[in-house]
Order: structure tokens, then C-alpha cells, then sequence
């Protein structure tokens, strides 16, 4: 029997910039707000046409989202659904020290 070797590469952190994806950080921080409105819809046991209706949404937009495809939803967006379901949303913006700053979601 034969063996390969298989090469490993340590990610970045961002599957997105891994893959080379344009905007990584973006697509990275729309996936953490996805998640966080996926988290609210399962925990409250809404169905996904009770969830359209408190985030103004159609059924199928919410079964895309429950599925981490945020699609055509831009952050702003995905920040007003999270609203919609109770939750406050906050934004901070400091100073780096690295050349070019981060984006980040903290929930808690």
C-alpha cells in the first residue's frame, strides 16, 4: 500500500480571504450576523414564515438565511433584522495598531 502525503495549510481565520474570495472581512462579518439571527430564530422555536413576518421578510429569504446564505443582504440590513428580533446592535469603531483594521461581531 502506498501513502500520500497530504499538505496542511493553517487557515487565516477568515474562510472567506482563504478561499480568496473579493471582500473576505465582509463576507466574514455578514456569515457572524447570519449566524446570530439563525441562533434568536431556533432558540424562540419560530417557524420560518413567523420569522418573515417579525423581519418583513419572505419565507424563502428566511430559509436562505437559516441556511448562512445571507445572499443579496447587506450588513446594514442584517443589523435591522437582528433589531427586529430584540436585540441591540452596536457598532464601535477605535484606532488600530496593525496597518489595516478589523472587522468583528461580539455577541453576548
Amino acid at each position: 500500500m502506498r501513502k500520500t502525503k497530504v499538505q496542511v495549510k493553517e487557515g487565516s481565520g477568515n474562510v472567506f480571504a482563504d478561499l480568496g474570495l473579493p471582500n473576505p472581512e465582509l463576507e466574514l462579518l455578514k456569515a457572524h450576523l447570519t449566524l446570530q439571527i439563525h441562533k434568536i430564530v431556533k432558540a424562540r422555536g419560530l417557524t420560518q414564515a413567523q420569522a418573515g413576518e417579525i423581519l418583513g421578510i419572505k419565507q424563502p429569504h428566511v430559509s436562505a438565511l437559516m441556511r448562512n446564505r445571507a445572499g443579496n443582504f447587506s450588513v446594514g440590513r442584517l443589523m435591522e433584522f437582528l433589531t427586529a428580533l430584540g436585540q441591540d446592535v452596536r457598532i464601535t469603531v477605535k484606532p488600530t495598531r496593525k496597518v489595516r483594521g478589523e472587522m468583528a461581531v461580539v455577541a453576548g
